[in-house]
This record gives C-alpha cells, sequence and structure tokens, in this order.
C-alpha cells in the first residue's frame, strides 16, 4: 500500500503544481510553535531581549516514501537604539524527497512599546525573498509503468515547470502582560505569485492568518510566575489558509527544567512533546499522533527543536520579555 500512496503523492505535486493553469498551495507548519516563534508571528523578533538561535527540524509522514521534510534556522535580538527586535529567518521544505523544494529568507523588524509596567504590545515587519523549483526527473505519470513490470518506460508527457522566485511580506502584532499573551499575524500579505509556469492567471501564495493566545499559570505560593516555578500554560492557535482552517488547543507543563505538552489539532491529530531547557539552552521533541484515516500509512510527525540564548545586559526597567511556552 506505501507504493500506491508515495505513487499518488509524486502525482498529486506534478497535477497541483505543472499540470493546473492556477493553483493555491498551503505553508508549511511547525507543531512546536513557541520553539519557532519568528516563524509563527513576526512580532516575536527581539521578544527574549538576548540574542537567540533557534533550529527546527519536522519529518512529516516518514512512512510514504514521499514525505514532507521542513527546516528552519533562525536569530533574533533586541536593539536598544531601533527600539524594537531585528531577526533572521530561513526555511526549507522539500516536498517528495526532493521534487519540490522551497526557501525562503526573511528579515524582520519588531517594535516594542511598554504601555506599562505590566503591559506591552510588539509590531512585527517581515520581507522574505523566496525561491521554489521542481525537479521533473524525480516525477512519475501513468505511461511510465507497465502491468507486469512498473515504471520501466520513459514518459511522453512535456517538461514543465522549473524554477520561480518572488517578494513576500508579512507582519503581526502580540500584546502580553505578566502572566498573559494573545497576538496575531498576517503572512503572504500581497498574495505573490509562486507559479512554475509562464501562466498568465498564475498561482497566488494565500494568505495566511494566525490568531494565538496563552497564560502561564504558576503552581507555587506566589503570584509571579519565574523560571524555576512549576506552572501550567493552556494555549489555543487558530490558522486559516485559503478554504483551510485549523484550531489547535494546548496544555503545557512544567516542573523545573522538565516540560511536557499535548496539543489536539481539529480531528486531525494529537501532539504529545516533551523537552528541556534551562536558561542557556532549551531541548525539544514532539511526535504528531494521526487520527484521520491516513493513521496506518503515515507514520506520524517527527519534531526536534533546539534553543540558543545568549548573555547579554540586562534589559531596561520598561523593557518586559514575553511570558509564552518555550515549546
Amino acid at each position: 500500500m506505501k507504493k500506491y500512496y508515495a505513487l499518488t503523492l509524486l502525482l498529486l505535486i506534478g497535477l497541483v503544481f505543472v499540470d493546473a493553469k492556477k493553483a493555491y498551495a498551503q505553508d508549511p507548519e511547525f507543531t512546536q510553535f513557541y520553539a519557532n516563534p519568528l516563524y509563527l508571528n513576526p512580532a516575536f523578533a527581539g521578544a527574549a531581549n538576548c540574542p537567540r538561535v533557534a533550529i527546527n527540524y519536522r519529518n512529516q509522514w516518514p512512512g510514504l516514501s514521499g514525505t514532507f521534510i521542513t527546516s528552519s534556522a533562525s536569530y533574533d535580538q533586541h536593539v536598544k537604539s531601533l527600539y524594537g527586535g531585528l531577526g533572521l529567518l530561513v526555511t526549507s521544505d522539500n516536498a517528495g524527497k526532493g521534487t519540490l523544494k522551497t526557501t525562503n529568507i526573511s528579515g524582520i523588524y519588531s517594535y516594542h512599546l511598554p504601555v506599562n509596567r505590566t503591559f506591552s504590545i510588539r509590531a512585527g515587519f517581515q520581507a522574505t525573498y523566496f525561491q521554489k523549483s521542481l525537479d521533473w526527473d524525480k516525477l512519475t505519470f501513468g505511461d511510465m509503468i507497465d502491468p507486469r513490470k512498473g515504471f520501466i518506460y520513459e514518459s511522453q508527457e512535456q517538461v514543465r515547470g522549473g524554477n520561480v522566485s518572488n517578494i513576500d511580506f508579512s507582519a503581526g502584532l502580540l500584546a502580553y502582560t505578566t502572566n498573559f499573551f494573545i497576538g496575531g499575524a498576517v503572512h503572504h500579505l500581497t498574495e505573490p505569485n509562486e507559479s512554475l509556469l509562464a501562466s498568465t492567471d498564475g498561482s497566488p501564495l494565500p494568505m495566511k492568518i494566525t490568531g494565538h493566545a496563552g497564560a502561564i499559570i504558576p503552581l507555587g505560593a506566589g503570584s509571579k510566575y519565574t523560571e524555576n516555578d512549576a506552572s501550567v500554560s493552556p494555549n489555543i492557535l487558530f490558522q486559516q489558509q485559503d478554504n483551510f482552517q485549523q484550531l489547535n488547543m494546548g496544555l503545557y507543563v512544567r516542573k523545573g527544567a522538565i516540560v511536557g505538552g499535548l496539543w489536539y489539532r481539529n480531528k486531525d491529530s494529537f501532539i504529545a512533546l516533551v523537552g528541556f531547557q534551562t536558561k542557556a539552552f532549551k531541548f525539544g521533541y514532539s511526535y504528531d499522533v494521526t487520527v484521520s484515516k491516513l493513521t496506518n500509512a503515515t507514520a506520524g510527525s517527527h519534531e526536534l527543536s533546539m534553543t540558543f540564548n545568549f548573555p547579554c545586559k540586562p534589559p531596561r526597567k520598561r523593557f518586559r520579555t514575553v511570558s509564552c511556552p518555550s515549546f
């Protein structure tokens, strides 16, 4: 059965991105949402004050031979003279064993507005250069199949597609207090064309709207949260891109350096997470347990994250870091 799933995947890639005059794609996703903050919302740039490096890797549906592998690396820090943070985000997405490759390079600025001692707002702006490429030699078609021997013939399909590059823009907003945060982001504001064909209509990348909110509730005696306290953090995250909608509801529990989490994605999967964190380093592993009809074929999804926090001068009294989950 895996062969048929893999064949279907490759054919879908060919149909959606090559033969269609007008197709709509969706962004790859990371389910350790807050371990990749700049990918979630550009307003997170500089929110940790000190320099921060985040590395993320996701292997989606390894049970299929045409798996999806997405990785990213980011750097951000607060810059006092700019009244906000700067960030750099690089992502790479490979679908169908590299049949379709997408690379994004983003520069981010977020403005920090301390409203009062306990409430702050950040507004983020992101400019992205992306490149998408199709390896035609890795596609398979029906005229290549022999009923007995399988794929033995050369396809008569005309070679189409190749490379496309464009500029993209996104923006985000984040508001937070000591223990509560709420934010939203709009990616692909101009819906740039990502068609691999010289088509008049093109293939616009649909706008993606994200809303997220959560709180950190201390379990200790005090009312204020500190990094060494035990805590519980309920969260909700909603995303919509074109006709696709996704609602995620989750809960993190932390005790000292150990973090555990569980998310539910609307009728699709459960996400289980375990993480370890100190002031300087964070590591997380999560597994998506598929509960849809693809359960037996996909083998779920694996995701790894690492974050390095570098020391710097203490922030000003009016600067408040975001108290949000680490993964």
